[in-house]
């Protein structure tokens, strides 16, 4: 791998690693042997199968944390992938390789960016941290939202917190998540009478008396978001009906389905909307609910404003700021009072086969990243 930059070679060291959520596979040990050597003390936090580790250099304010995770997704189908998933491969700049843009690129551009901050800068003020989990592509419980419940009691205060999740749209940092929806899943168990299709009448299908509930359901506008989030949505992930018979009426319907939703809407709010719609329509039914995570909001500040400074400054573009997408352990983070920004790799491969990343634009990240270190921490 000569010739190749730091952040390149630490990237592949972990791609090469097959971590599939919660397993880590040695990619934190990997990681914490490059921070030990840059003074950092490490400390491990397993929790269950889920491997976790809070690393600081220093202990004065403001805490400046890196948060990220070292778990990635099931590869899928081999035959859809040119070289496979976990044999790291560089082609036309571009490296390939599941978790290469989520977001194992993103934490090798951490810890090469803060080694050369921190040879620059041996003195610095404040503190740095590193959050890693092998936890958030998964069931994310035993992962960031117990570290930080951890340090919480421990009385750690965050200040600024940068979370490698892959945000640019096109083009590195052309945008950048300050805040996200909240994420609230939803099962409808919905009870019918099972027959013979041949006699209906002696039936009651479960099936047929929901539909005109579920398109009101996903036909409904549950709020208009506002100036920062876009409006809740409703998506329906599974129906399940039935025993694979084809002439037997199923006694049940099970419905999975996901609220991504705004301030504007609560967890109170959605819930009784799917109460009132299903006893609209004279549904025998039950309701369970999951709540993954609230929204939350990073108002602009110091961090926003060096992380903006730091694209225009390396990239030469500007950035926008969004709350659309998915959920991040942002979110966990979020609630202590840290100042939260995301800012990653492009995500358009992220959880499909061929993942992969510019090679220019990882190097770009590791100095955008060093170059936030330099604002807040010189």
């Amino acid at each position: 791998m000569g010739g190749l930059s730091s952040t390149l070679e630490l990237a592949q060291k972990l791609i090469g690693i097959p971590s599939i959520s919660p397993d880590d596979g040695g990619c934190q040990q990997l990681l914490t042997a490059q921070l030990e050597e840059l003074g950092f003390e490490i400390e491990h936090l397993p929790y269950g199968d889920v491997s976790n580790f809070w690393a600081t250099r220093g202990d004065a304010s403001p805490l400046f944390v890196f948060a990220g995770h070292t778990d990635v997704v099931p590869s899928g189908l081999l035959d859809d992938w040119i070289d496979p998933p976990f044999l790291p491969t560089i082609k036309d700049g571009f490296l390939y390789g599941r978790g290469a843009a989520d977001m194992k690129g993103s934490l090798a551009a951490m810890v090469t960016a803060v080694a050369d901050f921190v040879a620059s800068n041996p003195h610095h003020k404040g503190s740095i941290g590193f959050l890693i989990t092998s936890d958030e592509e998964a069931d994310a419980v035993d992962g960031t939202v117990k570290v930080v419940r951890e340090l919480k009691r421990r009385g750690v205060q965050i200040t600024w917190c940068l979370v490698g999740e892959p945000s640019s749209e096109t083009t590195l940092g052309d945008t950048v998540k300050i805040g996200r929806r909240g994420s609230l899943n939803g099962r409808a168990f919905i009870k019918g009478t099972q027959g013979h299709v041949a006699y209906p009448a002696l039936a009651d299908n479960p099936i047929h008396k929901s539909l005109a509930a579920l398109a009101e359901l996903v036909s409904r506008e549950w709020d208009g978001g506002d100036q920062t989030f876009p409006p809740t949505s409703l998506q329906i992930s599974s129906l399940h009906a039935g025993s694979g018979a084809v002439n037997v009426i199923p006694g049940s319907l099970e419905v999975l389905f996901n609220f991504r939703y705004s301030p504007q809407s609560s967890v109170e709010s959605l819930q009784q909307g799917c109460q009132q719609i299903f006893d609209g329509h004279g549904l025998d039914y039950s309701l369970e609910w999951n709540l993954s995570g609230e929204p939350f909001l990073t108002s602009p500040g110091q961090l926003i404003t060096a992380v903006e400074q730091s694209i225009q400054k390396v990239t030469g573009g500007a950035t926008a700021l969004s709350t659309s997408g998915g959920t991040s352990d942002g979110r966990f983070i979020s609630p202590t009072g840290a100042e939260v920004v995301e800012l990653g790799p492009v995500n358009q491969t992220i959880h499909k086969a061929n993942e992969c990343v510019s090679v220019n634009e990882l190097d770009q990240l590791a100095e955008i990243y060093g170059t936030v270190l330099e604002v807040l921490l010189t």
